[in-house]
């Protein structure tokens, strides 16, 4: 690739990054920008009136531990499939 596309193409990813910062300045979830499905879809059922049925057998006593086993989950799963991953590309190598 020549020096003019390769600045070409970094513009347009320039662009594609700084556009909503600009668009939503100082718009928050406030506003209703940047609020997660969960919290919609949630609100949407306690609309209706359902109520659980049952209810969790743990709840972690904040939310960063909350955050800290969801991440742990992640890497765990990411470990696995990064293991297998590599165990078959080894065994096709290996042939």
């Amino acid at each position: 690739m020549d020096t003019k596309t390769t600045i070409i193409l970094l513009v347009i990813v320039a662009v594609i990054f700084i556009a909503p910062l600009a668009m939503y300045n100082g718009l928050g979830e406030d506003d209703g920008y940047f609020g997660g499905a969960d919290g919609a879809a949630g609100e949407a059922i306690e609309e209706t009136g359902y109520e659980p049925w049952f209810s969790s057998i743990w709840e972690p006593p904040s939310g960063e531990i909350e955050s800290l086993l969801f991440a742990l989950q992640a890497a765990i799963g990411a470990l696995i499939v990064g293991y297998f991953f590599g165990y078959w590309r080894g065994k096709s190598e290996n042939k």
